[in-house]
Protein backbone atom coordinates (compact mmCIF):
# COMPACT_ATOMS: atom_id res chain seq x y z
CA UNK A 1 0.00 0.00 0.00
CA UNK A 2 1.31 3.28 -0.86
CA UNK A 3 1.91 5.94 1.42
CA UNK A 4 -0.61 8.84 2.07
CA UNK A 5 0.73 12.27 3.52
CA UNK A 6 -2.21 14.68 4.67
CA UNK A 7 -1.41 18.52 6.31
CA UNK A 8 -3.03 18.09 10.11
CA UNK A 9 -4.50 21.21 10.66
CA UNK A 10 -4.02 20.44 14.71
CA UNK A 11 0.02 20.16 14.14
CA UNK A 12 -0.20 22.58 11.33
CA UNK A 13 2.53 19.99 9.60
CA UNK A 14 2.11 17.47 6.73
CA UNK A 15 2.35 13.78 8.25
CA UNK A 16 1.83 10.28 7.71
CA UNK A 17 -0.81 9.27 7.73
CA UNK A 18 -1.69 5.98 10.01
CA UNK A 19 -4.98 4.94 10.45
CA UNK A 20 -6.15 4.13 14.33
CA UNK A 21 -7.56 0.86 13.10
CA UNK A 22 -4.87 -1.01 10.39
CA UNK A 23 -6.57 -1.33 6.83
CA UNK A 24 -9.63 0.61 8.08
CA UNK A 25 -10.46 4.33 8.09
CA UNK A 26 -13.26 6.62 10.15
CA UNK A 27 -13.71 10.09 8.28
CA UNK A 28 -16.22 12.48 9.57
CA UNK A 29 -16.96 15.44 7.28
CA UNK A 30 -19.18 18.31 8.64
CA UNK A 31 -22.76 18.41 6.37
CA UNK A 32 -24.90 21.02 5.70
CA UNK A 33 -27.75 22.91 7.18
CA UNK A 34 -30.48 22.27 5.09
CA UNK A 35 -32.42 25.41 4.80
CA UNK A 36 -31.73 26.12 0.85
CA UNK A 37 -30.29 25.46 -1.77
CA UNK A 38 -26.66 23.94 -2.10
CA UNK A 39 -24.59 26.67 -3.42
CA UNK A 40 -21.16 27.02 -4.58
CA UNK A 41 -18.88 27.51 -1.30
CA UNK A 42 -21.09 23.63 -0.81
CA UNK A 43 -19.38 22.25 -3.76
CA UNK A 44 -15.96 22.50 -2.72
CA UNK A 45 -15.91 20.52 0.62
CA UNK A 46 -18.57 17.95 -1.65
CA UNK A 47 -15.67 17.44 -4.13
CA UNK A 48 -12.82 17.23 -2.01
CA UNK A 49 -14.03 14.63 0.68
CA UNK A 50 -15.50 12.58 -2.44
CA UNK A 51 -11.81 12.73 -3.69
CA UNK A 52 -10.28 12.08 -0.29
CA UNK A 53 -12.75 9.51 0.03
CA UNK A 54 -12.52 7.56 -3.33
CA UNK A 55 -8.32 7.73 -3.12
CA UNK A 56 -8.51 6.05 0.55
CA UNK A 57 -10.47 3.62 -1.05
CA UNK A 58 -8.49 3.30 -4.21
CA UNK A 59 -5.34 2.68 -1.81
CA UNK A 60 -6.74 0.17 -0.38
CA UNK A 61 -8.17 0.96 3.04
CA UNK A 62 -11.97 0.22 4.28
CA UNK A 63 -13.43 3.36 4.78
CA UNK A 64 -16.76 4.61 6.72
CA UNK A 65 -17.46 7.81 5.23
CA UNK A 66 -19.62 10.06 7.82
CA UNK A 67 -21.22 13.52 6.55
CA UNK A 68 -23.84 14.72 8.67
CA UNK A 69 -27.63 16.68 8.23
CA UNK A 70 -27.75 20.00 10.23
CA UNK A 71 -31.45 19.80 10.84
CA UNK A 72 -31.61 21.68 14.20
CA UNK A 73 -30.14 24.08 16.55
CA UNK A 74 -27.91 26.38 14.54
CA UNK A 75 -28.89 29.72 15.05
CA UNK A 76 -28.41 33.03 12.33
CA UNK A 77 -25.35 34.44 12.15
CA UNK A 78 -23.55 30.98 13.92
CA UNK A 79 -24.02 32.51 17.03
CA UNK A 80 -26.08 30.92 20.44
CA UNK A 81 -28.60 33.33 20.37
CA UNK A 82 -31.40 34.09 17.73
CA UNK A 83 -33.89 32.05 15.37
CA UNK A 84 -33.07 28.42 14.21
CA UNK A 85 -32.24 28.91 10.90
CA UNK A 86 -34.65 26.02 9.59
CA UNK A 87 -37.33 27.36 12.02
CA UNK A 88 -36.80 30.69 10.22
CA UNK A 89 -37.10 29.35 6.58
CA UNK A 90 -40.75 26.88 7.74
CA UNK A 91 -42.11 29.74 9.64
CA UNK A 92 -41.77 32.32 6.04
CA UNK A 93 -42.69 29.34 3.69
CA UNK A 94 -45.67 28.53 6.00
CA UNK A 95 -44.51 24.96 6.23
CA UNK A 96 -43.27 22.38 9.13
CA UNK A 97 -39.49 22.51 9.44
CA UNK A 98 -38.89 18.83 8.90
CA UNK A 99 -40.65 19.59 5.66
CA UNK A 100 -37.76 22.09 4.63
CA UNK A 101 -35.45 19.39 5.88
CA UNK A 102 -36.85 16.97 3.65
CA UNK A 103 -36.75 19.18 0.87
CA UNK A 104 -33.59 20.64 0.72
CA UNK A 105 -31.71 17.43 1.88
CA UNK A 106 -33.26 15.74 -1.08
CA UNK A 107 -32.03 18.66 -3.27
CA UNK A 108 -29.14 18.85 -1.44
CA UNK A 109 -27.74 15.28 -2.40
CA UNK A 110 -28.80 15.16 -5.92
CA UNK A 111 -27.40 18.31 -6.65
CA UNK A 112 -23.94 16.69 -5.10
CA UNK A 113 -25.04 13.43 -7.45
CA UNK A 114 -24.66 15.71 -10.17
CA UNK A 115 -21.43 16.85 -9.39
CA UNK A 116 -20.35 13.03 -8.87
CA UNK A 117 -19.83 12.90 -5.18
CA UNK A 118 -20.20 9.57 -3.97
CA UNK A 119 -22.91 9.52 -1.03
CA UNK A 120 -21.52 8.93 2.52
CA UNK A 121 -21.79 5.76 4.15
CA UNK A 122 -23.64 6.84 6.79
CA UNK A 123 -25.70 10.21 6.91
CA UNK A 124 -27.11 10.71 10.19
CA UNK A 125 -29.39 13.84 11.03
CA UNK A 126 -29.04 16.41 14.15
CA UNK A 127 -32.78 15.83 14.96
CA UNK A 128 -32.19 11.87 15.24
CA UNK A 129 -29.69 11.94 18.07
CA UNK A 130 -31.27 14.25 20.49
CA UNK A 131 -31.27 11.21 23.26
CA UNK A 132 -27.26 10.58 22.75
CA UNK A 133 -27.09 14.51 22.82
CA UNK A 134 -28.84 15.16 25.96
CA UNK A 135 -26.50 11.79 27.48
CA UNK A 136 -23.21 13.82 26.43
CA UNK A 137 -24.03 17.18 28.02
CA UNK A 138 -24.87 15.35 31.16
CA UNK A 139 -21.47 13.64 31.19
CA UNK A 140 -19.92 16.91 30.81
CA UNK A 141 -22.07 18.55 33.28
CA UNK A 142 -20.87 15.18 35.68
CA UNK A 143 -17.05 16.53 34.19
CA UNK A 144 -17.16 20.17 35.73
CA UNK A 145 -17.12 21.82 32.09
CA UNK A 146 -20.70 22.92 32.07
CA UNK A 147 -23.19 24.99 34.25
CA UNK A 148 -26.60 25.47 34.18
CA UNK A 149 -28.03 29.00 33.36
CA UNK A 150 -31.81 29.79 33.28
CA UNK A 151 -32.37 26.50 31.64
CA UNK A 152 -29.93 26.47 29.41
CA UNK A 153 -26.71 24.45 29.92
CA UNK A 154 -23.12 26.19 28.22
CA UNK A 155 -19.54 25.13 28.34
CA UNK A 156 -17.45 26.88 30.92
CA UNK A 157 -14.35 27.43 28.74
CA UNK A 158 -12.23 28.75 30.75
CA UNK A 159 -12.23 26.23 33.41
CA UNK A 160 -11.52 23.75 30.06
CA UNK A 161 -9.04 25.87 29.58
CA UNK A 162 -7.44 25.71 33.09
CA UNK A 163 -7.16 22.05 32.66
CA UNK A 164 -6.17 21.76 28.97
CA UNK A 165 -6.14 24.37 25.57
CA UNK A 166 -9.11 25.81 24.41
CA UNK A 167 -7.52 26.79 20.88
CA UNK A 168 -5.55 24.14 20.34
CA UNK A 169 -7.15 23.70 16.74
CA UNK A 170 -6.95 27.66 15.95
CA UNK A 171 -4.11 28.79 17.74
CA UNK A 172 -6.89 31.52 19.40
CA UNK A 173 -6.48 32.65 23.23
CA UNK A 174 -8.85 33.17 25.54
CA UNK A 175 -8.48 36.42 25.18
CA UNK A 176 -8.42 36.80 21.19
CA UNK A 177 -11.82 34.67 21.35
CA UNK A 178 -13.36 37.95 23.92
CA UNK A 179 -12.12 40.34 21.51
CA UNK A 180 -14.17 38.33 18.38
CA UNK A 181 -17.04 37.97 20.85
CA UNK A 182 -20.19 39.97 19.58
CA UNK A 183 -22.68 41.41 22.76
CA UNK A 184 -26.15 39.59 22.21
CA UNK A 185 -29.69 39.30 23.60
CA UNK A 186 -29.71 36.88 25.88
CA UNK A 187 -26.00 36.70 26.79
CA UNK A 188 -26.31 37.29 30.21
CA UNK A 189 -27.52 33.68 30.73
CA UNK A 190 -23.44 33.19 30.23
CA UNK A 191 -20.57 33.46 32.63
CA UNK A 192 -18.59 34.30 30.00
CA UNK A 193 -18.84 35.54 26.40
CA UNK A 194 -16.48 32.82 24.91
CA UNK A 195 -18.82 30.04 26.52
CA UNK A 196 -20.71 28.10 24.09
CA UNK A 197 -24.34 26.41 24.37
CA UNK A 198 -24.65 22.77 24.56
CA UNK A 199 -28.33 23.09 25.37
CA UNK A 200 -30.53 25.93 25.05
CA UNK A 201 -33.58 26.64 26.48
CA UNK A 202 -36.72 27.66 23.85
CA UNK A 203 -38.45 30.55 23.93
CA UNK A 204 -42.42 30.21 23.38
CA UNK A 205 -42.33 31.35 19.79
CA UNK A 206 -39.14 28.25 19.09
CA UNK A 207 -40.84 25.50 17.10
CA UNK A 208 -38.25 22.79 17.32
CA UNK A 209 -38.05 21.46 20.91
CA UNK A 210 -37.31 18.49 22.99
CA UNK A 211 -37.88 17.63 26.35
CA UNK A 212 -34.64 17.16 28.68
CA UNK A 213 -33.42 17.38 32.35
CA UNK A 214 -33.73 20.83 32.30
CA UNK A 215 -36.54 21.99 30.39
CA UNK A 216 -37.77 21.65 26.82
CA UNK A 217 -35.27 23.18 24.57
CA UNK A 218 -32.91 22.39 21.50
CA UNK A 219 -29.13 20.58 21.36
CA UNK A 220 -26.29 23.53 20.31
CA UNK A 221 -24.86 23.68 17.24
CA UNK A 222 -22.00 22.20 17.99
CA UNK A 223 -22.73 19.36 19.84
CA UNK A 224 -24.21 17.16 17.16
CA UNK A 225 -21.19 16.24 15.43
CA UNK A 226 -18.93 15.29 18.59
CA UNK A 227 -22.23 12.65 19.38
CA UNK A 228 -22.30 11.48 15.86
CA UNK A 229 -18.78 11.18 15.15
CA UNK A 230 -18.45 8.95 18.72
CA UNK A 231 -21.34 7.04 17.42
CA UNK A 232 -20.72 6.02 14.42
CA UNK A 233 -17.04 6.25 14.39
CA UNK A 234 -15.90 5.34 18.20
CA UNK A 235 -13.67 7.16 20.50
CA UNK A 236 -11.36 7.92 18.48
CA UNK A 237 -11.24 7.38 15.02
CA UNK A 238 -9.07 9.22 11.79
CA UNK A 239 -9.94 12.33 9.89
CA UNK A 240 -12.68 14.92 10.32
CA UNK A 241 -12.59 17.36 7.08
CA UNK A 242 -14.67 20.64 7.04
CA UNK A 243 -14.53 24.14 5.19
CA UNK A 244 -11.47 26.31 6.84
CA UNK A 245 -14.73 29.01 8.29
CA UNK A 246 -15.71 25.56 10.41
CA UNK A 247 -12.08 25.63 12.49
CA UNK A 248 -13.41 27.92 14.67
CA UNK A 249 -15.37 27.87 16.89
CA UNK A 250 -17.35 24.99 15.36
CA UNK A 251 -14.42 22.36 15.18
CA UNK A 252 -12.46 23.78 18.31
CA UNK A 253 -16.14 23.72 20.29
CA UNK A 254 -16.12 19.85 19.51
CA UNK A 255 -12.26 18.91 20.18
CA UNK A 256 -13.39 20.77 23.81
CA UNK A 257 -16.67 18.52 24.18
CA UNK A 258 -14.67 15.97 22.92
CA UNK A 259 -11.86 15.93 25.72
CA UNK A 260 -14.44 16.80 28.20
CA UNK A 261 -16.97 14.04 27.82
CA UNK A 262 -15.30 11.09 26.71
CA UNK A 263 -11.20 12.00 28.05
CA UNK A 264 -9.92 12.37 24.46
CA UNK A 265 -9.52 15.06 21.73
CA UNK A 266 -11.08 12.03 19.66
CA UNK A 267 -9.78 12.96 16.11
CA UNK A 268 -6.55 12.02 14.66
CA UNK A 269 -5.73 14.28 11.45
CA UNK A 270 -7.91 17.40 11.28
CA UNK A 271 -8.15 18.56 7.36
CA UNK A 272 -9.44 21.46 6.02
CA UNK A 273 -10.45 22.84 3.11
CA UNK A 274 -10.09 26.64 1.92
CA UNK A 275 -12.68 28.86 0.57
CA UNK A 276 -14.15 29.93 -2.95
CA UNK A 277 -13.78 33.32 -3.26
CA UNK A 278 -15.77 35.21 -6.72
CA UNK A 279 -13.46 37.85 -7.90
CA UNK A 280 -11.69 38.03 -4.77
CA UNK A 281 -14.29 38.48 -2.46
CA UNK A 282 -15.98 36.22 -0.45
CA UNK A 283 -19.47 34.89 -0.89
CA UNK A 284 -22.20 36.67 0.48
CA UNK A 285 -25.45 37.65 -0.15
CA UNK A 286 -25.60 41.05 0.90
CA UNK A 287 -22.75 41.36 -2.09
CA UNK A 288 -25.00 40.03 -4.61
CA UNK A 289 -21.88 37.20 -5.44
CA UNK A 290 -24.05 34.37 -3.60
CA UNK A 291 -24.64 31.40 -6.74
CA UNK A 292 -26.52 28.43 -6.04
CA UNK A 293 -25.78 25.49 -7.67
CA UNK A 294 -28.92 25.52 -9.93
CA UNK A 295 -28.12 29.01 -10.78
CA UNK A 296 -25.25 27.66 -11.76
CA UNK A 297 -26.02 24.74 -14.08
CA UNK A 298 -28.49 26.92 -15.39
CA UNK A 299 -26.84 29.91 -15.80
CA UNK A 300 -28.90 32.30 -14.01
CA UNK A 301 -27.35 34.86 -12.47
CA UNK A 302 -26.03 38.35 -12.79
CA UNK A 303 -22.53 36.94 -12.48
CA UNK A 304 -22.96 34.22 -14.69
CA UNK A 305 -22.11 34.46 -18.78
CA UNK A 306 -23.36 31.10 -19.36
CA UNK A 307 -24.46 27.84 -17.67
CA UNK A 308 -21.63 25.64 -16.07
CA UNK A 309 -22.05 21.73 -16.54
CA UNK A 310 -21.55 20.00 -13.18
CA UNK A 311 -18.77 18.37 -14.53
CA UNK A 312 -17.29 21.91 -15.47
CA UNK A 313 -17.44 22.76 -11.99
CA UNK A 314 -15.97 19.59 -10.38
CA UNK A 315 -13.02 20.21 -12.65
CA UNK A 316 -12.51 23.83 -11.82
CA UNK A 317 -12.51 22.37 -8.11
CA UNK A 318 -9.44 20.24 -8.98
CA UNK A 319 -7.44 22.19 -10.77
CA UNK A 320 -6.28 24.13 -7.93
CA UNK A 321 -5.02 22.01 -4.21
CA UNK A 322 -7.58 21.96 -1.96
CA UNK A 323 -5.83 24.03 0.36
CA UNK A 324 -5.47 26.96 -1.73
CA UNK A 325 -7.82 29.45 -1.91
CA UNK A 326 -10.14 29.15 -5.20
CA UNK A 327 -11.82 31.75 -7.52
CA UNK A 328 -14.65 32.41 -9.42
CA UNK A 329 -14.69 33.74 -12.62
CA UNK A 330 -16.40 32.95 -15.90
CA UNK A 331 -13.58 33.13 -17.43
CA UNK A 332 -11.96 30.48 -15.31
CA UNK A 333 -14.94 28.15 -15.72
CA UNK A 334 -14.68 28.60 -19.28
CA UNK A 335 -10.97 27.57 -19.02
CA UNK A 336 -12.32 24.47 -16.78
CA UNK A 337 -14.72 23.67 -19.15
CA UNK A 338 -12.10 23.53 -22.38
CA UNK A 339 -9.59 21.84 -19.65
CA UNK A 340 -12.25 19.20 -19.10
CA UNK A 341 -13.25 18.50 -23.21
CA UNK A 342 -9.66 18.10 -23.96
CA UNK A 343 -9.22 15.09 -20.99
CA UNK A 344 -12.23 13.57 -21.82
CA UNK A 345 -11.51 13.32 -25.63
CA UNK A 346 -8.33 11.69 -24.69
CA UNK A 347 -9.93 9.14 -22.82
CA UNK A 348 -11.85 8.30 -25.84
CA UNK A 349 -8.86 8.43 -27.89
CA UNK A 350 -7.16 6.17 -25.69
CA UNK A 351 -9.86 3.70 -26.20
CA UNK A 352 -9.60 3.74 -29.70
CA UNK A 353 -5.47 3.55 -29.58
CA UNK A 354 -6.39 0.42 -26.96
CA UNK A 355 -8.68 -1.02 -29.95
CA UNK A 356 -6.56 -0.66 -32.56
CA UNK A 357 -3.43 -2.09 -31.03
CA UNK A 358 -5.43 -5.00 -30.39
CA UNK A 359 -6.26 -4.82 -26.68
CA UNK A 360 -9.21 -6.49 -24.69
CA UNK A 361 -9.76 -3.88 -22.01
CA UNK A 362 -12.48 -6.27 -20.46
CA UNK A 363 -14.69 -4.21 -17.05
CA UNK A 364 -12.68 -0.68 -18.64
CA UNK A 365 -14.03 -1.19 -22.16
CA UNK A 366 -18.06 -2.42 -20.92
CA UNK A 367 -18.17 0.72 -18.43
CA UNK A 368 -17.43 2.84 -21.23
CA UNK A 369 -17.29 5.85 -18.88
CA UNK A 370 -15.31 4.39 -16.25
CA UNK A 371 -15.05 3.52 -12.98
CA UNK A 372 -16.60 6.07 -10.88
CA UNK A 373 -17.91 5.62 -7.17
CA UNK A 374 -21.54 7.27 -7.39
CA UNK A 375 -25.22 7.07 -6.41
CA UNK A 376 -27.62 8.46 -3.66
CA UNK A 377 -29.51 5.92 -1.54
CA UNK A 378 -33.13 6.27 -3.01
CA UNK A 379 -35.08 8.54 -5.22
CA UNK A 380 -38.18 10.10 -2.81
CA UNK A 381 -41.26 9.61 -4.98
CA UNK A 382 -43.11 12.81 -5.96
CA UNK A 383 -40.05 14.52 -5.66
CA UNK A 384 -37.87 13.80 -8.70
CA UNK A 385 -40.05 16.44 -11.22
CA UNK A 386 -39.42 19.01 -8.35
CA UNK A 387 -35.37 18.40 -9.05
CA UNK A 388 -35.46 18.35 -12.57
CA UNK A 389 -37.23 21.70 -12.40
CA UNK A 390 -35.02 23.39 -9.85
CA UNK A 391 -31.73 22.06 -11.80
CA UNK A 392 -32.66 22.06 -14.96
CA UNK A 393 -32.32 18.38 -15.77
CA UNK A 394 -34.30 15.79 -17.75
CA UNK A 395 -35.17 12.25 -17.61
CA UNK A 396 -32.63 9.70 -16.22
CA UNK A 397 -29.99 11.53 -13.78
CA UNK A 398 -26.22 9.96 -15.19
CA UNK A 399 -24.02 7.89 -14.04
CA UNK A 400 -25.07 4.77 -12.62
CA UNK A 401 -22.21 2.18 -11.47
CA UNK A 402 -23.05 0.64 -8.30
CA UNK A 403 -21.88 2.46 -5.13
CA UNK A 404 -18.05 2.01 -4.52
CA UNK A 405 -17.16 0.06 -7.54
CA UNK A 406 -13.95 0.95 -9.15
CA UNK A 407 -12.59 -0.87 -12.46
CA UNK A 408 -9.08 -1.73 -10.45
CA UNK A 409 -9.55 -2.84 -6.79
CA UNK A 410 -6.50 -0.84 -5.34
CA UNK A 411 -3.58 1.15 -6.70
CA UNK A 412 -0.57 -0.68 -8.26
CA UNK A 413 2.02 -0.65 -6.17
CA UNK A 414 4.61 0.22 -9.62
CA UNK A 415 4.15 1.07 -13.13
CA UNK A 416 4.17 -1.63 -15.68
CA UNK A 417 4.85 1.05 -18.66
CA UNK A 418 7.31 0.38 -21.07
CA UNK A 419 8.53 4.23 -21.45
CA UNK A 420 9.73 6.16 -19.35
CA UNK A 421 7.71 9.10 -20.17
CA UNK A 422 4.34 6.55 -19.16
CA UNK A 423 6.09 5.78 -15.84
CA UNK A 424 6.82 9.43 -15.59
CA UNK A 425 3.09 10.13 -15.28
CA UNK A 426 2.14 7.65 -13.96
CA UNK A 427 4.61 7.97 -10.71
CA UNK A 428 3.71 11.86 -11.15
CA UNK A 429 0.38 11.44 -10.55
CA UNK A 430 0.17 8.76 -7.37
CA UNK A 431 3.11 10.94 -5.96
CA UNK A 432 1.04 13.80 -6.35
CA UNK A 433 -2.18 12.98 -4.81
CA UNK A 434 -0.02 10.82 -1.79
CA UNK A 435 1.29 14.32 -1.17
CA UNK A 436 -1.50 15.92 0.30
CA UNK A 437 -4.37 15.43 -2.57
CA UNK A 438 -2.70 17.37 -4.55
CA UNK A 439 -5.25 17.41 -7.54
CA UNK A 440 -3.41 20.63 -9.33
CA UNK A 441 -0.09 18.32 -9.42
CA UNK A 442 -1.92 15.11 -10.51
CA UNK A 443 -3.80 16.86 -13.09
CA UNK A 444 -1.02 18.32 -14.69
CA UNK A 445 0.50 15.10 -15.29
CA UNK A 446 -2.48 13.93 -16.80
CA UNK A 447 -2.08 16.75 -19.14
CA UNK A 448 0.94 15.06 -20.15
CA UNK A 449 -0.92 12.00 -20.81
CA UNK A 450 -3.21 13.94 -22.75
CA UNK A 451 -0.32 15.35 -25.04
CA UNK A 452 0.96 11.71 -25.51
CA UNK A 453 -2.26 10.68 -26.65
CA UNK A 454 -3.12 13.55 -29.18
CA UNK A 455 0.64 12.47 -30.44
CA UNK A 456 0.12 8.97 -30.64
CA UNK A 457 -3.43 9.47 -32.46
CA UNK A 458 -1.69 11.73 -35.27
CA UNK A 459 0.71 8.63 -35.72
CA UNK A 460 3.77 10.44 -34.33
CA UNK A 461 4.11 8.86 -30.99
CA UNK A 462 6.04 5.31 -30.43
CA UNK A 463 3.76 4.08 -27.28
CA UNK A 464 3.80 0.23 -26.82
CA UNK A 465 0.67 -1.77 -25.76
CA UNK A 466 1.91 -2.03 -22.46
CA UNK A 467 2.68 1.78 -22.32
CA UNK A 468 -1.17 1.94 -23.90
CA UNK A 469 -2.55 -0.46 -21.52
CA UNK A 470 -1.19 1.41 -18.48
CA UNK A 471 -2.68 5.06 -19.44
CA UNK A 472 -6.10 3.46 -19.95
CA UNK A 473 -6.36 1.90 -16.22
CA UNK A 474 -4.59 5.54 -15.41
CA UNK A 475 -7.52 6.86 -16.56
CA UNK A 476 -10.09 4.52 -15.43
CA UNK A 477 -8.57 4.07 -12.03
CA UNK A 478 -7.63 7.88 -11.34
CA UNK A 479 -9.57 10.47 -13.64
CA UNK A 480 -12.68 8.36 -13.90
CA UNK A 481 -12.66 6.54 -10.30
CA UNK A 482 -10.64 9.23 -7.94
CA UNK A 483 -10.89 12.68 -9.28
CA UNK A 484 -15.00 11.33 -10.55
CA UNK A 485 -14.74 13.17 -13.67
CA UNK A 486 -17.16 11.59 -16.49
CA UNK A 487 -18.69 12.31 -19.38
CA UNK A 488 -21.83 15.24 -18.72
CA UNK A 489 -24.91 13.79 -19.83
CA UNK A 490 -26.54 17.27 -18.59
CA UNK A 491 -28.05 19.69 -21.47
CA UNK A 492 -25.44 21.97 -20.85
CA UNK A 493 -22.75 18.92 -21.47
CA UNK A 494 -24.29 17.55 -24.22
CA UNK A 495 -24.43 21.69 -25.56
CA UNK A 496 -21.01 21.71 -24.83
CA UNK A 497 -19.78 18.53 -26.61
CA UNK A 498 -21.84 19.28 -29.57
CA UNK A 499 -19.77 22.40 -29.94
CA UNK A 500 -16.92 21.21 -28.95
CA UNK A 501 -17.07 18.05 -31.54
CA UNK A 502 -18.32 20.83 -34.37
CA UNK A 503 -15.24 22.64 -33.79
CA UNK A 504 -12.39 19.72 -33.88
CA UNK A 505 -14.49 19.16 -37.38
CA UNK A 506 -13.52 22.86 -38.52
CA UNK A 507 -10.07 23.18 -36.97
CA UNK A 508 -9.40 19.87 -38.69
CA UNK A 509 -10.65 21.06 -42.16
CA UNK A 510 -7.90 24.41 -41.39
CA UNK A 511 -5.32 22.19 -40.56
CA UNK A 512 -5.83 20.59 -43.63
CA UNK A 513 -5.85 23.10 -45.91
CA UNK A 514 -2.46 24.93 -44.15
CA UNK A 515 -1.11 22.07 -44.71
CA UNK A 516 -1.50 22.16 -48.54
CA UNK A 517 -0.91 25.87 -48.34
CA UNK A 518 -4.40 27.00 -49.30
CA UNK A 519 -4.27 30.53 -47.50
CA UNK A 520 -7.04 31.92 -48.73
CA UNK A 521 -9.21 28.63 -47.51
CA UNK A 522 -7.47 28.63 -43.92
CA UNK A 523 -7.93 32.29 -43.58
CA UNK A 524 -11.61 32.60 -44.67
CA UNK A 525 -12.01 29.97 -41.65
CA UNK A 526 -10.51 31.80 -39.16
CA UNK A 527 -12.10 34.90 -40.61
CA UNK A 528 -15.79 33.43 -40.30
CA UNK A 529 -15.39 31.91 -36.74
CA UNK A 530 -14.17 35.17 -35.58
CA UNK A 531 -17.25 36.82 -37.07
CA UNK A 532 -19.27 34.52 -34.98
CA UNK A 533 -17.26 35.39 -31.65
CA UNK A 534 -14.75 32.44 -31.94
CA UNK A 535 -10.83 33.07 -31.91
CA UNK A 536 -8.06 30.48 -32.66
CA UNK A 537 -5.22 30.72 -31.55
CA UNK A 538 -2.29 28.09 -33.37
CA UNK A 539 -0.04 27.47 -30.41
CA UNK A 540 2.83 24.53 -30.58
CA UNK A 541 0.46 21.69 -29.59
CA UNK A 542 -2.01 22.83 -32.25
CA UNK A 543 -5.01 25.35 -32.74
CA UNK A 544 -7.07 26.58 -29.46
CA UNK A 545 -10.11 28.30 -29.84
CA UNK A 546 -12.41 30.67 -27.60
CA UNK A 547 -15.46 31.88 -27.04
CA UNK A 548 -15.40 35.65 -26.52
Amino acid sequence: MRDLYLTNTLSRKKEPFVPVHPGHVGMYVCGPTVYGDAHLGHARPGVTYDVLFKFLRHLGYKVRFVRNITDVGHLEHDADEGEDKIAKKARLEQVEPMEVVQTYTFRYNEAMRLLNVAPPSIEPRASGHIIEQIETVKKILDAGYAYESNGSIYFDVAKYNADHRYGVLSGRTLDDTKEGTRALDGQADERAPYDFALWKRAEPEHIMRWPSPWGEGFPGWHLECSVMGEKYLGREFDIHGGGMDLMFPHHECEIAQNQASRGTQGVHYWVHNNMITINGQKMGKSLGNFITLPQLFKGEHPKLEQAYAPMTIRFFILQSHYRSTLDFSNEALQAAEKAFRKVMQAAQDLRSLAAGAGLDLGAAGAAGQGGAVTGVAGDPAGMAAEFHKVYGTEGSLPWELKYGEFLADSAPDSCPADSEAVKAIFDGVYAALCDDLNTSVALSYIFDAVRLVNTEKEKRGTLTKGDIQTLVRLFDDIVYGVFGLVEDSSDSGKAGRTIAGLMDMVIEERAKAKAAKDWAVSDSIRDHLKALGIVVKDTKDGAEWTIE
